[in-house]
């Protein structure tokens, strides 16, 4: 028998109404919504916070339709995830840099700060980032839904409405695209090569 999820109660509560369920539902979800946030866009990046107002306020409003197919904190972060994908393709069509998106610009306190093995694994993060732009988007949601997120299989089918045969493919997919432009860019190459 599964757990009961002890957040469902106060998420009927708040989508009744309840302005103190929804206080307390938003404060127990806030953390986990901004960490995905700042996953997709960048710790440092001012719109990793905006991101997760954005999804915060998105995961109040949709509540009503919440049927309790997973988690309360599962479906939080899965809107966070959408907005914050949707968020760095909105800056993308606007002509934003990747540089917006970075842990850390370059030659800043922080990253002056940081250890080699540091600035790679914040590079590599940059890259991953950029390469999800890439994809198209019900591959780029798979892929971060399963890899970002760590859902299974069967959690990212739930969350997107297909079959786990359909998520299958969308991240084959999406890893064919990815090692394709990743094989066109030796840079990238480099960046991403195990160094283990």
């Amino acid at each position: 028998m599964a757990a009961r999820d002890p957040l469902l109660g106060l998420a009927r509560e708040a989508s009744r109404g309840d302005a103190d369920a929804m206080g307390r539902l938003l404060a127990a979800v806030g953390p986990a919504v901004h960490r995905v946030a700042r996953t997709i866009l960048g710790v440092s990046n001012a719109e990793a916070c905006d991101a997760a107002q954005e999804s915060l306020v998105a995961f109040a409003t949709s509540l009503e339709r919440f049927r309790g197919d997973s988690g309360v904190l599962h479906y939080a972060c899965r809107v966070a995830l959408n907005v914050s994908i949707s968020a760095r393709r909105r800056a993308a069509a606007t002509g934003s840099t990747l540089a917006a998106f970075r842990d850390e610009a370059p030659g800043s306190a922080g990253a002056a700060s940081c250890s080699d093995d540091e600035l790679i694994a914040r590079r590599r993060r940059d890259t991953v980032r950029a390469l999800l732009d890439t994809l198209p988007e019900p591959q780029a949601e798979a892929l971060a839904l399963r890899f970002v997120l760590d859902y299974s299989l069967r959690e990212v089918a739930d969350a997107t409405g297909v079959s786990e045969n359909t998520v299958r493919s969308r991240l084959r997919l999406a890893k064919e695209a990815l090692q394709r432009r990743i094989a066109r860019d030796p840079l990238m190459t480099d960046l991403l090569r195990d160094t283990a």
